[in-house]
């Protein structure tokens, strides 16, 4: 695994073997960038069940202004801080380690982020309960997007009920990615 482009192009990131934990392939995470590019720039950027940190470090090698980790699991935490040093990034990086849930709370203080991605444990019902708290909060920016990366196999049925729309869906053999935007956010553009 490593850092597809930008200032940490090339440099390779660790991951912790013999976890949970799917790597998103550079193969995937290229693509997912070249959708996200145009918003990234300067973006705020927030990286929820972060894993290795891989994303959010993508995000801050191609220029985003700030990137929060969130990730439950203590070696997953001491991995990112670690791929964060070794590509000279962690300067622009910040920590909300605990809980998905717990952290949201925690977090609604901050400054709107301009994209939200998670990448929850697959078919375990955690992209729902996660939507749901966003659904209301004041951590997506108003033009912001969610992206979610889950299983092919995950129903998100619910999302028009919870308040999303889907802008963009990527489907990738073993995983996909959503494109959300909030209605509402949608709606007082317009108005």
């Amino acid at each position: 695994m490593r850092v597809i482009a930008g200032t940490a192009r090339s440099m390779p990131l660790r991951t912790v073997k013999g976890m949970d934990i799917r790597p998103t392939t550079d193969r995937t995470k290229e693509t997912l960038f070249n959708i996200l590019m145009p918003y990234i720039p300067g973006c705020r950027f927030l990286d929820l069940y972060a894993g290795s940190g891989s994303i959010g470090i993508e995000a801050l090698s191609r220029g985003a202004k700030v990137a929060y980790f969130v990730e439950n699991a203590r070696a997953s935490q001491l991995l990112i801080r670690e791929n964060l040093e070794f590509t000279k990034l962690a300067d622009r990086a910040r920590y909300a380690f605990g809980d998905v849930q717990a952290v949201l709370g925690r977090l609604a203080g901050e400054e709107p982020f301009d994209i939200i991605f998670m990448d929850p444990p697959f078919l375990k019902g955690l992209e729902r309960q996660t939507l749901e708290l966003l659904a209301d909060s004041p951590l997506p920016a108003k033009d912001g997007l969610i992206v979610v990366e889950a299983s092919p196999k995950t129903d998100f049925d619910y999302l028009e009920e919870l308040g999303y729309v889907r802008v963009k869906e990527r489907v990738y053999g073993m995983s996909q990615h959503l494109f959300l935007r909030r209605i509402k956010d949608m709606e007082e553009e317009r108005a």
